[in-house]
């Protein structure tokens, strides 16, 4: 039988045992927003890949409220530019899945000129290593949040 069909993954959309409602946040916060938190790991794929994740439990994007989406795009748009910013990528791409962890979360991926999957999707699974050198995710954590707190 497939996790999908599972009374485990019904628990999880429910949110009865989705492992962001059992804590009470994502692990990983460097910024709070109005309907979201910001999270980053030393371990990214590229740097500067944050995700963000809605504070309440949905599964979909269909699922929130009006204003509550309004707000969540906000958040998305604000941090988005804030990250560009902070790494200098030349395009910015989010993802919404929840194949695994079914709690609306977007990836952010900051893209590169010649970055290892230039033209093409990224591929977390080739990654092993930590974009980063030493007190790079520090500094890169930093500039974040000086740039959110700016505007």
């Amino acid at each position: 039988m497939s996790k999908w069909n599972s009374p485990e993954w019904e628990s999880l959309l429910r949110g009865e045992t989705c492992p962001i409602c059992q804590q009470g946040k994502p692990f990983g916060i460097i910024a709070e927003l109005e309907t979201s938190y910001l999270t980053c790991s030393p371990m990214g794929t590229m740097y500067g890949n944050c995700t963000l994740f809605l504070k309440r439990h949905v599964v979909e994007l269909h699922d929130l409220e009006a204003d509550e989406s309004c707000t969540f795009m906000k958040d998305l748009q604000r941090v988005s530019a804030v990250i560009q910013q902070a790494t200098g990528a030349v395009k910015m791409n989010c993802e919404i899945h929840g194949n695994t962890i079914p709690h609306l979360h977007v990836h952010l991926f900051p893209r590169y000129r010649n970055d290892p999957f230039e033209h093409g999707p990224i591929n977390p699974r080739l990654v092993d290593t930590s974009p980063y050198g030493e007190g790079a995710f520090e500094v890169f954590v930093q500039n974040v949040q000086a740039l959110l707190r700016e505007g």
